[in-house]
């Protein structure tokens, strides 16, 4: 809520939203407007991240940190709150975090305790316990493979990501992003990696998604083919109708209608009423499959006062289904116009890239952000299909999840996705019979970087579509540090997140090879990725030769400039707070910080030497001329020829050097200003 006020208070142009999460610990930020459509808005997301994480800071208390890491590895262990709260609770009846640790908006607990309800029971959550030398659950006998269990929304909603909209030139460009964004999902998420403690242990797994689709999973035992359940009418598929996945998944079906059919070979639920519907508006086969989808679950949350709306001018009851269906990509349609409109662009059709995990750094963030949005920018503009029957895709899902799988992991990728390759290749009929010339399973290093002749590697491809837009140089240089720095984690030459973070667990003098994080150990763990974030603490093995300048809270916002006049006496202390500070070597063109600056320089104000107006002034004053009986004697001789007319020189400008300093880095990074051809110029 500060944020939001400062936000609101100072009318900022270049400022962040802020939005509640599950978490009452959570907090999710974005740019308070979106990026435009230039390389240099790719340029500048990091400094909005930048921005964002800097404000954030400035309104934690003393002892707290704020890191960007997907999971606290604590969640569920004992007192992890402050202060101490008991485990359960109306809305999730855990028996390891309290309904303290939800955001008391009523959407959340709602939405938690309506998924426990429909379920009929609490959620189940396990994940494979990662196995080192004296981890003690290996050593007893049994056939079961030892595992981390979690009851309930909190340890999969509490887990934080990095997601990007994209807004497309129309609808035919939303559902073709939509498709290709779906076969990239598992390849970024094993790429960005960077969960692998749940619940105080080491885990087998590297990434949250199969956490949080299980923390959700609202499927009766019938629906999960586990058992018998009683039917309800009130339930879609009256509660027993078959779903083959959770309600937070990989997508079950393609939607662009050029897509072939054969690559939806994964089972997708349907509400044949409502594709029949659909079918009969002249809605196309492809998107109401899509839609009807989504309508074989039932809402979670309705609020009082929206149950009876007019679906004509809102679309409330559409989204209280498609806010609840969480998949790696997802469609999102414009909101209707109201009469009441500003004159401001309508907001269009958009498609949301959700699978990524969140970094440590903003430069990390940054770069996976740029990188994805050039990606498709590189599908659209050479007609790329990255398109795979959607079982490959739900198979490299499956190894996106496993230990160091950007390393160590192959995934199935389309051998040839340039337009005339495609056409030739495709199987018009739908058979199986062309796999093994369209598809096979590569590395993450030959996804990225290219395999023999005939796959270039998404890395090049964004290389030539920058070449091809001719990218201006700025830019460039920004965006090819990022296309490196991805180049280089996907040969392994850097490690992800998760791979670091157990290696620091498995490092640390407190670790017993138990396969626990400890209280001083996850504390010690907080702290780094905290300090990484804010520049405090280099990582060369997750970030190589990036250093991250230091962020600080001093200054994060801007300081308007005010045009109101002062109250006379309040300007009439001012101007003798300063005439009190003068010294006997100010004169014309002095500056309110010069004295500041003299202090810096000679040590003293009134011990003013030459030296040190010469740096602030560029000359000096009519009191202290240079080699006169009361002046330092000095080597230098500001005095100009009398035959040449004499310009104010840039040194002798009101603002301080420093300041001007600053000023040329912050235009020379931003709009290519050259401050030293500036200054050759009359």
């Amino acid at each position: 809520q500060q944020l939001r006020t400062k936000e609101q208070d100072l009318q900022i142009i270049r400022g962040c939203s802020w939005h509640q999460e599950y978490g009452s610990w959570m907090l999710e930020g974005t740019p308070s407007s979106p990026y435009g459509g230039y390389t240099a808005s790719l340029a500048s997301v990091e400094d909005n991240m930048r921005l964002r994480r800097a404000r954030l800071i400035a309104v934690l208390a003393d002892g707290e940190i704020a890191p960007t890491v997907v999971a606290f590895p604590l969640m569920g262990v004992g007192d992890f709150t402050s202060p101490p709260t008991q485990p359960g609770g109306e809305a999730s009846e855990s028996e390891y975090v309290s309904d303290a640790c939800i955001n008391p908006h009523p959407r959340f607990g709602t939405l938690t305790g309506n998924i426990r309800a429909r379920r009929g029971s609490k959620v189940d959550i396990r994940v494979p316990l990662f196995k080192d030398a004296e981890t003690p659950e290996f050593k007893q006998a049994g056939t079961k493979e030892p595992d981390i269990h979690m009851d309930c929304m909190a340890f999969g909603m509490g887990c934080c990501c990095l997601q990007v909209t994209f807004q497309a030139s129309d609808i035919a460009e939303s559902r073709y992003l939509y498709d290709q964004l779906a076969v990239m999902a598992p390849i970024m998420m094993a790429l960005t990696a960077a969960t692998p403690i749940f619940r105080g242990r080491l885990a087998g797994i590297d990434a949250r998604w199969t956490v949080i689709s299980q923390s959700v999973d609202d499927r009766t035992p019938a629906e999960r083919g586990e058992g018998e359940f009683p039917a309800d009418s009130r339930m879609a598929g009256s509660g027993v109708k078959k779903q083959s996945k959770s309600r937070y998944d990989s997508i079950s079906c393609y939607i662009h209608p050029a897509t072939l059919p054969s690559y939806n070979d994964v089972p997708c639920e349907i509400d044949d009423d409502f594709k029949k519907l659909l079918l009969n508006e002249e809605v196309d086969e492809a998107l109401a499959q899509h839609l009807s989808h989504l309508f074989t679950r039932d809402p979670l949350v309705a609020f009082e006062g929206n149950i009876k709306t007019d679906d004509a001018t809102s679309t409330d009851h559409f989204e209280s289904i498609q806010s609840t269906n969480w998949q790696t990509v997802r469609w999102k349609p414009p909101p209707p116009l109201s009469p009441d409109s500003s004159p401001a662009p309508h907001i269009g059709w958009r498609t949301e890239f959700r699978s990524m995990e969140v970094q440590m750094t903003d430069f990390e963030n940054a770069a996976f952000t740029a990188f994805t949005v050039i990606v498709t920018r590189a599908i659209l503009v050479f007609n790329l299909s990255l398109l795979a029957p959607l079982s490959k895709v739900d198979e490299n899902m499956k190894r996106a999840h496993s230990m160091n799988a950007a390393s160590e992991c192959k995934f199935w990728f389309r051998k040839h996705i340039l337009p005339d390759e495609v056409d030739d290749l495709d199987d018009p009929l739908g058979s199986t019979s062309y796999d093994g010339e369209l598809f096979e399973e590569m590395t993450m290093a030959e996804i990225m970087c290219g395999k023999s002749d005939y796959f270039p590697g998404l890395v090049p491809l964004c290389y030539a579509y920058l070449e091809h837009i001719e990218c201006d140089l700025n830019s460039f240089k920004r965006l090819d540090r990022y296309l490196s720095f991805i180049r280089k984690r996907a040969c392994g030459t850097l490690k992800t997140p998760a791979s670091w973070m157990r290696d620091f667990v498995r490092s640390h003098p407190d670790y017993k090879m138990d396969s626990v994080v400890s209280d001083s150990i996850a504390t010690d763990l907080m702290k780094a990725c905290d300090d990484i974030g804010l520049g405090k603490r280099t990582c060369p093995e997750l970030l190589g030769d990036v250093i991250i300048r230091p962020i600080v809270k001093e200054v994060t916002y801007a300081t308007p400039l005010q045009g109101s006049s002062m109250e006379p006496e309040d300007r009439k202390q001012l101007l003798k707070k300063y005439l009190e500070r003068a010294s006997s070597c100010d004169g014309p063109m002095s500056s309110p910080s010069g004295a500041p600056l003299r202090r810096q320089t000679s040590g003293s104000v009134d011990d003013c030497t030459f030296r040190g107006c010469a740096n602030i002034h560029g000359g000096c004053s009519p009191q202290m001329q240079p080699n006169s009986p009361k002046s330092p004697k000095s080597p230098i001789h500001f005095s100009m020829p009398e035959t040449v007319p004499r310009r104010r020189t840039t040194s002798e400008c009101r603002v301080p050097q420093p300041q001007f300093d600053l000023i040329e880095e912050e235009l020379t990074t931003s709009s290519g200003y050259d401050p030293q051809r500036q200054r050759t110029q009359p």
